[in-house]
């Protein structure tokens, strides 16, 4: 059986492309290669970026309007291929049904916000700032623009940054992650054939050789990056580098302080939901949770009896509550993260070490596992694991529960369980996170506000999604005028 190369889309066209490498795209829940994403050059990476430069006066041009009827027509699209999408993404990443049908779901409110950019876009202005004098701003498109997308929610971070960059007047490129290609494939097959003007949205598939002609190139102005810290960082210095604007969303370690005085069978719902959706493959998901005082024993109690009745297998399969990992080598992670746990010293009450789905014994499964007894210097308590394991460290009050999420370099998430106000206004209030729950255990902003972050979980000023990204793919113009 041949596996196709999936294609380019080029000014408006499906590229082959000329790479001799490729990257096998792996269902992996059944280990079957379903397509082969090819390494682009930076030569066919340049094509791309001259495409949509060409694009971009005409394109700016265009009626505000006129843009984002686009925008509408690619929402009705995909509305109407909902099923198809989220089946598609299920196979290529792993995820449940009902966790890719979610994923589409947010997909589609970033392009309904991006339709109020006639709105989101206006400058002001005021009169008589000296005789005779007005001063107004105004909110213009710069060029081109591109993302470096993660594997972990394909379908939907792409739509962070594109739908608000050509709706301001921009034109773009994705570039999406190599090991999950097909979600943008199906996507882009959608719009090929809704009458968006040519090169104003382009797709190059590939690694660090088209990254790189996409952040030296002289005609593109700007980057959005979602992925770990480490690559972020070297992504966004050399963005500075050569002069472009970045925003940069980075790992996380998400910390969850429970409450002695919260709900815990409601809590103890969320918690399964934060730590195990996905898969735990989320820059959302929680990371470790702070028992404070007594509520220690009996959440810990609930967690494992909650996680003992998760289903793991295929996400397109009835019933299913939790898939594989999106590949061996995040398998294999999050195995050697267990082990180093158990090396460390913390209990492990579940072990997820092992999980055997009979009828695909081929694919990349770690089941539900919890530990107790963890300490903030243990590798499961700092670093990011990107799988189900729940790390729960007890500690004695607020106070403390605080001090070890700010001994942590990241500051993605964090959420407290809680019965009391006055709890809540005081952790909303000092702790260091971009995106704070109050009894939320995953803290998803909705299209109309920033994807937040703080310390090493974002490099930049200004976030993706709402106004946040409408700033970013627009600089502010001033004009000062007199009429003699």
């Amino acid at each position: 059986m041949t596996v196709e190369v999936v294609k380019n889309y080029i000014n408006g066209k499906w590229v082959e492309s000329k790479a001799t490498e490729t990257q096998d795209v792996v269902n992996p829940a059944t280990g079957e290669i379903l397509a082969k994403t090819p390494m682009s050059t930076a030569d066919e990476t340049i094509a791309a970026i001259e495409a949509a430069k060409a694009a971009f006066e005409r394109w700016r041009r265009t009626p505000v309007f006129t843009r984002v009827r686009h925008l509408n027509r690619i929402r009705d699209a995909f509305e109407e291929n909902f099923d198809e999408l989220s089946e598609v993404l299920t196979m290529e990443q792993g995820k449940c049904l009902d966790e890719s049908r979610g994923e589409y779901r947010r997909t589609i409110e970033n392009i309904e916000c991006a339709t109020a950019i006639p709105s989101l876009q206006m400058g002001y202005n005021t009169e008589d700032i000296a005789a005779g004098i007005d001063e107004m701003v105004i909110k213009q498109p710069l060029g081109v623009f591109f993302c470096v997308a993660p594997f972990n929610f394909p379908g939907m971070v792409p739509t962070w940054f594109w739908p608000f960059a050509i709706g301001t007047g921009n034109t773009y490129i994705v570039k999406p992650s190599p090991q999950v290609p097909l979600s943008q494939v199906k996507q882009f097959e959608i719009i090929h054939n809704l009458g968006l003007q040519r090169g104003i949205l382009s797709m190059v598939h590939g690694g660090p050789e088209a990254v790189n002609a996409l952040i030296e190139s002289p005609d593109t102005v700007g980057m959005s990056f979602v992925g770990s810290t480490h690559v972020g960082r070297l992504l966004y210095k050399k963005t500075a580098e050569y002069g472009k604007r970045s925003q940069v969303q980075g790992g996380a370690k998400n910390f969850i302080t429970v409450m002695p005085d919260t709900n815990l069978d409601r809590t103890v719902a969320a918690l399964l939901t934060s730590f195990y959706g996905c898969t735990g493959q989320r820059c959302l998901a929680g990371g470790v949770i702070l028992a404070v005082g007594d509520i220690h024993e009996p959440l810990t109690e609930a967690l494992v009896e909650g996680s003992k009745k998760l289903k793991v297998g295929y996400g397109l399969e009835e019933g299913v509550q939790m898939g594989p990992l999106a590949s061996k080598r995040g398998m294999e992670t999050v195995i050697g993260y267990i082990d180093a746990g158990v090396k460390e010293g913390a209990e492990l009450l579940l072990d997820g070490r092992g999980c055997k789905v009979p009828e695909h014994p081929n694919g990349f499964f770690v089941g539900p596992t919890v530990f107790d007894k963890v300490t903030p210097s243990m590798s499961i308590a700092r670093e990011e694991i990107f799988g189900p394991v729940i790390p729960i460290i007890h500690v004695k009050d607020l106070d403390e529960a605080i001090e070890i999420i700010h001994a942590n370099p990241y500051g993605n998430a964090s959420s407290v369980f809680t019965s009391s106000g006055k709890t809540a206004r005081e952790y909303q209030y000092r702790v260091k996170a971009g995106n704070i729950g109050i009894n939320i255990g995953v803290v998803a902003p909705i299209a109309t506000f920033p994807f937040s972050g703080m310390k090493d979980s974002f490099m930049g000023d200004l976030h993706g999604q709402g106004q946040d990204a409408v700033d970013f793919f627009t600089e502010n113009k001033v004009v000062i005028t007199r009429w003699f």
